[in-house]
């Protein structure tokens, strides 16, 4: 009789998973493996290839959300089976999206529909990002334009967009649907585009003029109220009556808490549509944006689409179809969870840790701010003041940096200020003040390294030894 039987359990918790047959050979990269494996062997594995990533939390670099809360992830977990776009079999995530959609409009002072009880006059969507979000925006402009000049009997074939420095999805979707993009050059000495530039730009075949509420270059917000004035100028002179659209991708959950008094969303008339990522200072996981019309008939009613081969008859507005529902749950959960005065304390505290690194990289030599932290992103941006003289350059200090773990990246502005070189540092939710103090005390050292001697040391400093 047997009293103990030896078999080949390969997935028991005594085995070690790096004695296991998976672990004694290179993963595989071209062919799918004819075994199964055990679960927890694969699963270490792969966390120690992810774990030669950089580390998110020191990625400056980014925009996007790196820390969220337990809570978050427990919801995204409850979302991983769930696509999004089944409204009919999933109502209760529809209907959260839709509060979403709601809650944002009246973030950005959407008007109020005539004779409704609380509701406001706005239509938007949720989307993969703030990228969708402008191509979405964009098309309505297109399709707006088209259709009214078609009404007129004038060509509708040579449509234009205006913009200044722009993400690189404004540019996408000028070459994916047809659009001439007309970047307006950089002045020096300017952060974005400025309104007396738009008259040479503005036509007739003007389907809309993009204002960047958080450029992507420099932090700074673009004057977007000044905009509209001159639009509305051109208006008057010309008959060209183009709307805007605000790109605040990430402008758009920061303006609203730390520059209330600031009118730059649907508080002025022009602006007809903007969109934000939640995923940015939305504080909401990777993979949401929105985009919110003024009212439901700035979007064209052509663009939107009905299936119901998902269960019901289901609008749809996107440039994708599946997506989990995770992060827009993940959204909501964010907006309840902090409020207008947890958002407004997050971003106090980070303009605050934005101002002393401002303070801090002014006062180290050879640097001259593009941005100080006040006044628009919580962010500084740099450049050499003598890039000629200099015995490093950005991009040395770059790498320097990034011995340390630091991604802090350097690179060019606009093609007519190629020749500017400069520096951004994103101060984001789970960026805090010691570890930007931490940041600077290792930027002073590689300034030291790369130069002719020591940094001045700080006026200030949130931290001794």
């Amino acid at each position: 009789m047997v009293l103990h039987q030896i078999g080949d359990d390969s997935d028991s918790p005594l085995e070690d998973a790096y004695a296991l047959p998976v672990s004694e050979r290179q993963l595989p990269r071209f062919r799918m493996p004819d075994e199964t494996s055990p679960p927890r062997a694969v699963f270490e594995l792969i966390r120690d290839e992810l774990a030669l990533d950089g580390n998110s939390s020191q990625n400056l670099a980014t925009f996007c959300t790196t820390w969220a809360e337990p809570e978050v992830h427990g919801l995204m977990d409850l979302c991983l089976d769930k696509n999004m776009i089944d409204k009919d079999e999933y109502p209760q995530t529809a209907e959260i999206e839709s509060r979403c959609v709601r809650i944002i409009a009246d973030l950005w002072n959407a008007p109020s529909a005539p004779g409704a009880d609380g509701a406001g006059a706005a239509s938007g969507c949720s989307t993969t990002g703030s990228s969708e979000a402008c191509m979405l925006g964009g098309l309505a402009l297109k399709w707006r334009w088209r259709k009214r000049r078609q009404a007129e009997g004038r060509p509708a074939d040579r449509p234009n967009l205006v913009c200044g420095p722009v993400q690189v999805c404004w540019e996408k979707f000028a070459r994916y649907f047809d659009v001439e993009l007309r970047q307006v050059p950089l002045e020096p000495d300017a952060t974005g585009l400025r309104p007396h530039q738009l008259r040479q730009y503005v036509d007739e075949n003007t389907i809309g003029v993009v204002a960047i509420l958080g450029v992507t270059y420099t932090c700074d917000y673009e004057p977007v109220a000044a905009i509209a004035a001159e639009l509305d100028a051109i208006a008057a002179d010309t008959g060209h009556d183009v709307p805007i659209h605000v790109d605040a991708a990430s402008g758009g959950f920061i303006a609203p808490f730390l520059h209330a008094d600031l009118e730059w969303d649907f508080r002025l008339p022009r602006v007809a549509s903007i969109n934000a990522s939640g995923h940015k200072y939305g504080m909401a996981p990777l993979g949401v944006g929105w985009v919110v019309w003024r009212s439901a008939e700035l979007l064209p009613e052509e663009l939107v689409f009905r299936v119901s081969y998902l269960g019901g008859d289901m609008p749809t507005f996107a440039l994708n179809f599946s997506r989990p529902g995770g992060e827009i749950v993940a959204q909501y959960y964010t907006l309840l969870r902090l409020g207008r005065e947890g958002y407004r304390k997050v971003y106090e505290a980070a303009a605050g840790t934005a101002r002393s690194l401002a303070a801090d990289v002014a006062g180290m030599g050879p640097f001259t701010l593009l941005y100080d932290g006040e006044g628009a992103l919580p962010a500084v941006s740099w450049k050499l003041t003598d890039p000629a003289g200099s015995p490093f350059t950005l991009y040395d200090l770059t790498e320097r940096l990034r011995l340390r773990g630091w991604q802090v990246p350097a690179y060019p502005l606009p093609p007519e200020r190629e020749e500017t070189v400069i520096q951004r540092v994103l101060i984001r939710h789970g960026i805090g003040f010691d570890k930007i103090a931490l940041l600077g005390r290792d930027l002073r050292a590689a300034v030291a390294e790369l130069g002719d001697g020591p940094c001045p040391a700080p006026a200030r400093s949130g931290f001794h030894h």
